[in-house]
C-alpha cells in the first residue's frame, strides 16, 4: 500500500485521536492546530478523494479557538471528528446523500452530534454519503488507490479517516455501511450493538437494521469515542489475554463468495491466534439461519419503503435507481410477510445467543476481498448483512494485504451488548496481528 503519510501537507493530522487527547491534555499542542493540519490535509487531497460534503475552515476553526479557550469536558475535548452527512447537524447543512435536500440546513443536531458537541468535539465537517445511504456510488475514492472502491454507504467517513484528514468519523450501518468500507480503506471500523449507541433524530431510519458506526485508524479510538458517547469517561479498555479466549471461525453459508486474500486473511488469523494460545474452534451457524439472506431483504425494503414515503411520493423521479428498485420490491410485500421476517430474526437471535455460549466472538470475513478496481458498481456486503441484523457489535482489523496490495480485514463480532468486551478482544487481537502505528 502507499504511504498516505507522504501524500500531503500536514503533521498533527497524523495523531490517533489518543494520541492527540493526550497532547492537548498535557497543553503540548492545541485544537487550533491540529485542526488547521487537518484543514490542510483536506486542502491537498480532497480534490482527489471527494471525502467531503460539507467544510467551512472558518467554521472549524471558531470551534477550535472556543475549545481551546475553556476546561476540558471530556477526554476528546478539542478532537476533530468528521460526520456522515446523513446526521442532522444545527449548524452545518445535511443534503442525505440527495439533490433533493441541495442546501437543506436542520435546526437541531442528531443526537450522536450533540453528544459529540457536549463532550467538546469538533464537529470538521460533513462526510461524503451515497443518496439516503444506499449503495450505489457517488465518487468518493479509496485513498489507497484512487482507481478502486472505497465501499459504501459511509465511504467518505472511511476514506477522511483512512487519508489522515481527521482522526474519527461517525458512519452509520443497515447491511454492511460501516465494516465494509472500513475493511476497503484499511482502518478500524466498529458497529456497536444496535441500541449501544443513541439512534435519536436520524432521518429516514430503518428501525430494525439502522445502526451509528465508528471508524478510526486504531481500536483505542473507537473505544474512547464509544465511551464519551455512551456517557462513560474515556477510560482505557479492559486488557485481555489471547491465551483465555475462546474464538469460533465462523465461515458462514457465503464462504464460496470469499475471494483467496480473504480466505488466506481469516485462516492466517485463527491460526496467529492459535498459535498464541487461544482457543480456537469452527462455529456453523445453527440452522435457524437458513433464509436469513431473504428474511433481511423483506424487512430492510419494507423499511426503506416506510422511511421514504415522502420522497418517493414528491420526487420519485430524482431517486437512483437502486432506491427506486427498493421501493417496487417492497410492494411485494405485506404486513404478515414482514412479521414473519422479524419472527425469523428473534429465532436467529435467540440460536447466536447460545452460540455464544461457546465462545467470546466469532471470526469471519469483513468483505468478499480487497476494493475491486470499480467505481460504479454496489459494493457487495454479503459478510455483512446478517450480523447486522443479528443486532450484535462487530469490529473490522486491518490485519492483511490482497494481490494488489490492498487492504484485507478480518471481523470479529460478539455477543449483543457485550461491547466493551467485544472491543477488548479486538484490541488484544490488534496488538497481536496488526502493524503498531510508529507515532
Amino acid at each position: 500500500m502507499p504511504d498516505l503519510k507522504k501524500a500531503g501537507p500536514g503533521e498533527s493530522n497524523l495523531l490517533t485521536a489518543l494520541q492527540m487527547a493526550e497532547r492537548l491534555e498535557a497543553g503540548a499542542t492545541t485544537s487550533v492546530a491540529l485542526v488547521e493540519n487537518c484543514l490542510a490535509r483536506i486542502k491537498a487531497r480532497d480534490c482527489d478523494l471527494h471525502a467531503w460534503a460539507h467544510v467551512d475552515p472558518e467554521q472549524a476553526l471558531a470551534q477550535a479557538r472556543a475549545r481551546d479557550g475553556e476546561p476540558r469536558r471530556s477526554a476528546l475535548h478539542g478532537v476533530p471528528v468528521g460526520i456522515k452527512d446523513i446526521f442532522d447537524t444545527h449548524d452545518m447543512p445535511t443534503t442525505y446523500g440527495s439533490s433533493i435536500y441541495a442546501g437543506f440546513q436542520p435546526t437541531v443536531d442528531s443526537v450522536v452530534v450533540a453528544l459529540m458537541r457536549r463532550a467538546g468535539m469538533v464537529i470538521l465537517g460533513k462526510c461524503t454519503t451515497t443518496e439516503f445511504a444506499s449503495p450505489v456510488p457517488i465518487g468518493v475514492r479509496n485513498p489507497h488507490d484512487l482507481s478502486r472502491s472505497p465501499g459504501m454507504s459511509s465511504s467518505g467517513s472511511a476514506a477522511a479517516v483512512a487519508d489522515y484528514m481527521v482522526p474519527l468519523s461517525v458512519g452509520s450501518q443497515t447491511g454492511g455501511s460501516t465494516i465494509l468500507p472500513a475493511a476497503y480503506c484499511g482502518i478500524v471500523g466498529y458497529k456497536p450493538t444496535m441500541t449501544g449507541i443513541d439512534r435519536g433524530n436520524i432521518r429516514h431510519l430503518r428501525p430494525t437494521l439502522d445502526t451509528i458506526g465508528l471508524l478510526a485508524r486504531s481500536v483505542a479510538d473507537v473505544a474512547l469515542l464509544r465511551s464519551i458517547l455512551c456517557g462513560g469517561d474515556g477510560h482505557r479498555l479492559p486488557r485481555v489475554a489471547i491465551e483465555t479466549l475462546r474464538i469460533g471461525l465462523c465461515r458462514t453459508d457465503q464462504w464460496q463468495q470469499a475471494q483467496p486474500e480473504t480466505v488466506a486473511a481469516v485462516e492466517t488469523a485463527a491460526s496467529a491466534l492459535s498459535q498464541a494460545g487461544a482457543k480456537v474452534s469452527e462455529v456453523a451457524l445453527a440452522p435457524e439461519f437458513h433464509d436469513i439472506a431473504e428474511s433481511f431483504r423483506i424487512i430492510s425494503t419494507v423499511e426503506a419503503a416506510r422511511a421514504l414515503a415522502t420522497e418517493a411520493r414528491e420526487h420519485a423521479d430524482r431517486l437512483n435507481f437502486w432506491v427506486r428498485d427498493s421501493l417496487v420490491a417492497a410492494k411485494q410485500f405485506d404486513l404478515a410477510d414482514y412479521e414473519k421476517a422479524q419472527s425469523h430474526v428473534i429465532k436467529c437471535q435467540r440460536a447466536l445467543g447460545e452460540t455464544f455460549g461457546q465462545v467470546d466472538v466469532l471470526l469471519t470475513p469483513s468483505v468478499p476481498g480487497e476494493a475491486p478496481a470499480d467505481l460504479n458498481s454496489i459494493s457487495n456486503s454479503v459478510f455483512n448483512r446478517t450480523w447486522t441484523l443479528m443486532q450484535a457489535p462487530c469490529v473490522t482489523l486491518p490485519t492483511a494485504t490482497g494481490p494488489n496490495g490492498m487492504p484485507v480485514g478480518i471481523q470479529l463480532v460478539g455477543p449483543v451488548g457485550c461491547d466493551v468486551k467485544t472491543l477488548s478482544v479486538a484490541q488484544a487481537i490488534a496488538d497481536l496481528l496488526c502493524e503498531r502505528d510508529p507515532l
